[in-house]
């Protein structure tokens, strides 16, 4: 059987495996169950095969499973009822043993999983989300991380993932605003590269590398009102431009497979869009892998978005506009037989798509190598490396907002420390949604991080919680006023929550002590679904930092959320103001190694924050059209793009670029010196934008085009150098093709979107007399 000889073409392995199978077996390779309903963990620990899958493995029924390992209260798998890093590959194992010996051609299974910042299973390591990645502004470091991400999700048996998100965020309420890098395509598609070479390695057949797939493709972030899946209102130039863009360069890095939105762009659900799918992803850009739908998307075509009448014309749309595997698998299951009998489907276009799908198992190493090692699993998931790896990812997320004063760093000599908030002592609160249930003590909570830092006296550190995330009940204020006036500082911890019900963590607001109850809180107010009217903090959190205010001692603000807050009050009055997003399973440390000094600050937003909800949408590349002001007020953010204070202070000189003249297809080079003019050592972000000052289409008032983090010792300066080619400089044109045209551009250089030096380069197609 050739599909099985590993030293032939994989072209020719998969003519081969296609000639062999029945048209049952092609479309069982175009369906993901769910994985967690293929095993049951017994009361005695171990774990048996159901009926459901032996059956549909048999027929080759199976071509993935989806989330096998997956544990959240949607899966309803637990502590007690999951599997451990190393009986969950065994598990894993023993699924893939089953589908290839009781299968007619044996053919592996490929396991999907969630692992947008760690994989989503019991005892992984839990790293920042998303939105602190693009805080960071480090790709290396994000490579790094994803390396990490890929050793422990292929070490279960793992080989895909549904990540990297690299959806642009319009609107901050929109609940997966933290799934995202956020803003900015450019930063974007620099962190989409990383992921690309973090996942998937020097080869996808290596034990420490898994398939990435992009998500969600396009223009999710972009939906009207920050609602999830609502319709998107942009024209194809803005698409390419900016949606499409970081998607474009994951896969020029080689990205293997790509997740349609739930969303539709002019009419069009982007499930059956086949100008996205075929024209762009595989005409234009020569994408050579394969399409999964995002879970209950093909439904949707007929219940939804009702653009097909039946399920039969549903899963038609879907494969006709290059559709390969459907996520759950029920339309395909239930339809795609009786569309190709009704002729609505062809069996060229059924091979296409199976053919996709079994050369992506071929690269993957899955015929040689289907099987996990779970010793190795045991050792890699969780490793010490990965949990110091987690908390470098967050201490570099955190962003300082204010210090006035200088009222940070604390000294370690401080007196005594009020740690007050809803979630200064929230394990579940910092990790953000897509986040399996975790064992005690392994989240370090912001309370937790501070005694590690200063000493566990709890004369010294004193706790009391407040306030809920979304309660307005006050009871809890007599207890935080009376522990911050008997404190020398009070750090203030408040934001939101993307934590799903995992039980417990009820707090009794008047003590402080951990509570027995009936009654369920949930501070949930992020994450996927849970999109936001404002963007204020929930709950009597506002005023209880007002009244803590009134106490006259220095107060520290952390924000742990998933969203940015609006808050002016809190940003007018507050000494001092970290914002932290989710910062996983290390957060507290990070949070607290910022705060007393032993880390200089160094995140950046990659967010634009507005002063109210009434300037959205409020992006830093708006148009130079979009108007000044509201009768209110005027555009101006709160804080702008790519903002963010350090301990020390940095300075821009010496700006040049050479040559100042340069045709289409040739490079500039852009030098700056930074240097350090503080006292401390610190990492300082120097951002590159790029403003046309003439073109034959709008173009955004400036964009960013560079980046670069670099450590600098007190008064050490260095010089910097920026590319400037046709990437850089090309607008998508009239005709809706990438086109570099003559002009003049101004060339900024600084600290943020707002705090730049400039000068001039200028493009001639034409030679210059």
């Amino acid at each position: 059987m050739d599909y099985k000889n590993a030293s032939l073409p994989i072209a020719n392995r998969v003519r081969d495996l296609l000639d062999r199978m029945t048209e049952a077996e092609k479309i069982g390779q175009l369906i993901q169950p769910f994985g967690w309903k293929s095993y049951i963990k017994q009361a005695d620990g171990t774990v048996i095969l159901t009926e459901e899958f032996k059956l549909l493995a048999a027929s080759g029924g199976v071509g993935s499973l989806y989330g096998t390992l997956r544990a959240d209260p949607w899966t309803e798998v637990t502590l007690e009822n999951g599997l451990s890093p190393e009986d969950g590959a065994a598990a894993v194992n023993m699924i893939q043993q089953y589908a290839i010996q009781e299968s007619r051609l044996g053919i592996p299974i490929l396991f999907g999983e969630e692992c947008s910042h760690g994989h989503m299973a019991i005892g992984a390591t839990v790293f920042p989300v998303p939105l602190n990645v693009g805080s960071t502004w480090n790709p290396e470091l994000y490579q790094e991380m994803c390396r990490a991400v890929a050793a422990e999700t292929r070490a279960q048996g793992g080989a895909a993932t549904y990540s990297p998100v690299l959806d642009i965020t319009r609107d901050p309420r929109w609940g997966r605003t933290e799934e995202t890098f956020g803003e900015d395509p450019y930063l974007t598609g620099e962190l989409a590269v990383a992921a690309m070479k973090g996942l998937q390695g020097e080869s996808l057949d290596s034990p420490d590398s898994i398939m990435a797939t992009l998500k969600h493709f396009a223009g999710y972030g972009a939906s009207e009102g920050g609602r999830n899946g609502a319709p998107a209102h942009i024209g194809l130039r803005e698409l390419h431009e900016v949606d499409l863009y970081p998607f474009r360069k994951a896969v020029e890095a080689g990205a293997c497979s790509i997740m349609p939105a739930y969303n539709e762009i002019d009419g069009v659900p982007c499930t059956s869009n086949r100008y996205l799918l075929e024209e762009v992803l595989r005409g234009e850009w020569g994408f050579d892998g394969f399409v999964i739908t995002d879970c209950g998307a093909i439904d949707m075509l007929e219940n939804g978005h009702n653009t097909a009448a039946t399920g039969e014309e549903a899963a038609a749309a879907a494969v006709q506009a290059g559709v390969d595997m459907e996520m759950s698998g029920g339309m395909f299951r239930k339809h795609l037989a009786e569309a190709l009998n009704q002729g609505i489907v062809s069996t060229e276009e059924l091979d296409l798509a199976v053919s996709r799908v079994l050369a992506m198992k071929f690269r993957l190493g899955l015929f040689e190598r289907p099987f996990a090692d779970p010793k190795r699993a045991k050792e890699v998931i969780g490793k010490t490396e990965h949990k110091n790896l987690a908390r470098r990812v967050a201490e570099e997320s955190i962003i300082l907002l204010k210090n006035e004063g200088g009222t940070l760093p604390l000294s370690a000599n401080t007196g005594t420390v009020a740690v007050i908030g809803p979630n200064a002592d929230a394990p579940y609160n910092q990790l953000g949604d897509y986040t399996s249930p975790q064992p005690e003590g392994k989240v370090v909570t912001v309370l937790e991080g501070i005694r590690n830092s200063i000493g566990t006296e709890r004369k010294r550190v004193m706790y009391a919680p407040g306030s809920r995330i979304r309660e307005d009940s006050r009871e809890g204020f007599a207890l935080a006023l009376e522990t911050a006036a008997a404190a020398d500082v009070t750090v203030l911890v408040l934001g939101g929550s993307s934590a799903r019900d995992f039980g417990g963590g009820a707090i009794d607001l008047r003590t402080g002590a951990s509570l027995v109850t009936d009654h369920v809180w949930s501070d949930m107010e992020c994450g996927e679904g849970i999109d936001r009217s404002s963007l204020h903090l929930l709950g009597a959190q506002t005023e209880l930092f007002r009244e803590i205010r009134k106490l006259g001692k220095p107060l520290v603000v952390v924000y742990i959320n998933g969203r940015p807050v609006t808050e002016p009050e809190i940003d007018q009055q507050a000494d001092a103001i970290l914002e932290a997003w989710y910062p996983g399973q290390e957060g507290g440390n990070a949070v607290a190694a910022i705060l007393f000094g032993e880390v200089n600050p160094s995140g950046r937003l990659p967010l634009t924050l507005p002063k109210d909800v009434g300037q959205l949408p409020l992006n830093y590349h708006s148009r130079r059209t979009r108007g000044k002001r509201y009768l209110e007020g005027d555009l101006s953010p709160q804080y702008p793009f790519g903002f963010g204070l350090s301990y020390t202070q940095f300075e821009y000189s010496s700006l040049r670029i050479e040559p100042e003249v340069i045709g289409p297809d040739e490079e500039a080079l852009v030098y700056i010196t930074v240097t350090n003019s503080g006292r401390v050592p610190g990492m300082e972000v120097a951002q590159l934008y790029l403003t046309d000052l003439a073109a034959s289409v709008t173009r955004p008032e400036k964009s960013l085009r560079g980046f670069r983090k670099v450590h600098l010792q007190p008064g050490e300066s260095r010089e910097l150098t920026f590319p400037l080619n046709r990437e850089h400089l090309e607008l998508v044109g009239l005709d809706l093709r990438r086109v570099v045209e003559d002009g003049e551009f101004v060339v900024s250089v600084g600290s943020h979107s707002a705090k730049t030096i400039s000068g001039r380069l200028a493009v001639r197609t034409k030679e210059v007399q």
